[in-house]
C-alpha cells in the first residue's frame, strides 16, 4: 500500500471541489518543486491513497481521501506562453513538469488538524510535519496513513 500527503489551498482547489468535479476527478496541477514533481513521476502509481490536505488557511489539516487516478503525464500549459505556468525551459520531447489525475475517495467524519498530526505520538515521523518541510507533496507511512484515517473516523 502506498499514500501520500498532498496539500491545496482551499481557496484556490479545495476538497469539495474536487468531489464536485465531473468524475470527481482533476489534474492535480501548480507543482513547481522538483522533488514533488519525482514524487509524481517516479513513484505515484494508478490507485495509490491520497491524504488530501487543506494548507494555508485558518484550520489547516487533511480534510478526506482521495486517489491517484492516471500515471504521470506532461503538465500541458508549461508550452503555453499564455499560461501562468508556461516554462521556456521545457521542451515537448523532454517535458520539464508533470501531473497526475486525483479523485475523490472518501469524505473525512472530522477533519485532522495539523496540531493533532505533530501532537500524536503515533504521527512521530511524519514528513509533512516535520520542520522546514514545505513540501506539498510528501509520501507517507502506512502506519501513519491509517492512524489518520482512524482520526478522521473512517478505516482505510
Amino acid at each position: 500500500m502506498t499514500a501520500w500527503l498532498m496539500k491545496s489551498e482551499p481557496e484556490v482547489f479545495s476538497f469539495a471541489d474536487l468531489k464536485a468535479r465531473p468524475r470527481r476527478t482533476e489534474p492535480w496541477n501548480g507543482v513547481r518543486n522538483y522533488q514533488a514533481r519525482n514524487f509524481m513521476r517516479d513513484q505515484m502509481q494508478v490507485g495509490d491513497w491520497v491524504l488530501f490536505y487543506h494548507s494555508n488557511c485558518a484550520a489547516p489539516g487533511v480534510v478526506g481521501l482521495a486517489k491517484v487516478a492516471s500515471a504521470a503525464y506532461p503538465y500541458p500549459t508549461q508550452f503555453d506562453p499564455a499560461s501562468e505556468y508556461f516554462d521556456p525551459k521545457s521542451a515537448k520531447e523532454n517535458p520539464r513538469w508533470v501531473l497526475v489525475d486525483v479523485a475523490w475517495a472518501k469524505d473525512f467524519a472530522r477533519e485532522v488538524l495539523l496540531a493533532e498530526l505533530k501532537n500524536d505520538p503515533e504521527l512521530e515521523g511524519l514528513l509533512a510535519t516535520r520542520p522546514g518541510n514545505r513540501l506539498s507533496i510528501t509520501p507517507v507511512e502506512e502506519a501513519h496513513f491509517r492512524r489518520i484515517c482512524a482520526l478522521g473516523g473512517i478505516s482505510c
